[in-house]
């Protein structure tokens, strides 16, 4: 059997195996007990192996669609609680330093070590519980772990949580991921999001007399798949010049699972699919922040795609740095929901269209 016939069979084992996971983490919801909840934070251990090619059958292909392939790796940790990772963002402009969530609210904080512009390992790796306002891990208050987005404006962290469709707000400024959280206001459709399709990826226009962004000071907010009248998914802007609601063109039946805004003033949407017939696709669509408005129904280019075809897992996080260089880079993560079946992967491309 050829390695990439053996890796599609694996992966629809691993898809059938996602049912059961979804049984189980209905159970856990039910229970409320989070099995790989992170209840202290610790320094831990996170094992990188490289992975060359992005397209194993054809290893002379870098490019895809509007990416151009730089490195990756499959992460792997003997710690209980490593894994979900759900959302990512780089602490500084270098794309070394970055902060990463899991979905059973739990801080990542590390940095990315690099050989030349490849991608070889992870150092100071930590974990840490999310706290709430009373400085409680947040996970102790039923149904309030399911954490899926992550954006920052500065010193100041937002997260989404998908099962009660709240946004927290951190001041990393005191202790960062010993930072207590306080939810902010959102408006009631928010609420309304189905509960587990819910919020999934939050963008932070920034402000400030260097920044001349539509939308500056405006928190978006993506759901995976809450739906409009017309079957467009929903999203918000909260705070900023102009709150409201507005929509994203669906398409394919792709879902969102994350979102970046490049310095250009592009915002680029991670996308993903699962049918039991194709297995999991993703790809990425670019729309102007300027055609963002409340009420507007926005679309734009797809810029990237892939399937089982490729190296690609459950990706649920993206985030961009401008290398020293100059070029646009692209930093995917993937989500692994402590399946044995899955992997968590880190990702790069080059943005060279």
């Amino acid at each position: 059997m050829s390695t990439q016939s053996s890796r599609r069979s694996f992966l629809g084992h691993a898809a059938a195996g996602l049912s059961t996971l979804a049984l189980s983490r209905h159970a856990q919801a039910q229970t409320s007990q989070i099995e790989h909840a992170v209840t202290e934070p610790a320094a831990i251990e996170v094992n990188a192996r490289p992975i060359p090619h992005f397209e194993p059958r054809d290893r002379s292909r870098t490019r895809f669609g509007a990416l151009e392939y730089r490195s990756g790796l499959v992460l792997t940790s003997p710690y209980r609680g490593f894994g979900g990772l759900s959302g990512l963002r780089f602490l500084d402009t270098s794309g070394e330093r970055f902060l990463a969530l899991s979905d059973q609210g739990a801080w990542f904080t590390g940095r990315i070590r690099y050989a030349g512009n490849k991608m070889v390992g992870l150092d100071d790796v930590e974990a840490a519980p999310i706290l709430n306002a009373e400085g409680r891990p947040i996970t102790e208050k039923r149904f309030w772990y399911d954490t899926e987005s992550l954006a920052r404006d500065g010193s100041y962290v937002y997260v989404g949580l998908e099962r009660v469709n709240q946004i927290m707000r951190f001041d990393f400024a005191k202790g960062g991921t010993r930072a207590r959280g306080e939810v902010i206001p959102t408006p009631a459709a928010v609420r309304k999001l189905p509960i587990n399709k819910g919020l999934e990826a939050l963008v932070f226009v920034p402000k400030g007399k260097d920044v001349s962004m539509p939308l500056a000071g405006t928190l978006i907010a993506f759901s995976e798949r809450g739906l409009d009248a017309s079957g467009n998914l929903v999203a918000f802007l909260i705070g900023g010049p102009s709150p409201g609601q507005f929509s994203v063109r669906r398409t394919e039946k792709f879902d969102i699972s994350d979102a970046v805004l490049l310095p250009s003033g592009e915002l680029l949407i991670l996308e993903r699919k699962f049918s039991w017939f194709t297995g999991v696709n993703i790809r990425i669509r670019a729309i102007p922040l300027k055609s963002i408005a409340p009420g507007a129904l926005v679309d734009g280019a797809e810029l990237f795609s892939a399937d089982l075809g490729h190296e690609i897992d459950n990706m649920e996080g993206i985030d961009a740095h401008v290398s020293a260089e100059g070029e646009t880079v692209l930093t995917m993560i993937s989500d692994d929901n402590f399946s044995l079946l899955q992997r968590t992967l880190l990702l790069q491309f080059t943005l060279v269209e």
